[in-house]
């Protein structure tokens, strides 16, 4: 008696080629994300009319009297 052939269960094919989004999708999150993060630091830095530094004010918010009583040291205490 002869031996049969191995039967036929699948015929093997190449994949079909990604499509757009498949093959594009990490460049996509990643322009989304570096937009969404300049568009949250941008809005998130206050008024734009205002400097970056904050206002300008004296250094000292105390006026130093004429006869000052003690140092500067124990004030600090």
């Amino acid at each position: 008696m002869a031996k049969k052939p191995p039967a036929v269960i699948g015929v093997l094919t190449q994949p079909a080629p990604p499509t757009w989004w498949k093959a594009h999708r990490h460049q996509v999150a990643l322009f989304a994300g570096i937009f969404l993060g300049w568009q949250l630091c941008t809005a998130s830095s206050g008024a734009t009319d205002h400097d970056q530094h904050g206002p300008t004010r004296p250094a000292h918010s105390v006026t130093p009297s004429a006869t000052p009583s003690t140092t500067a040291k124990e004030q600090h205490r």
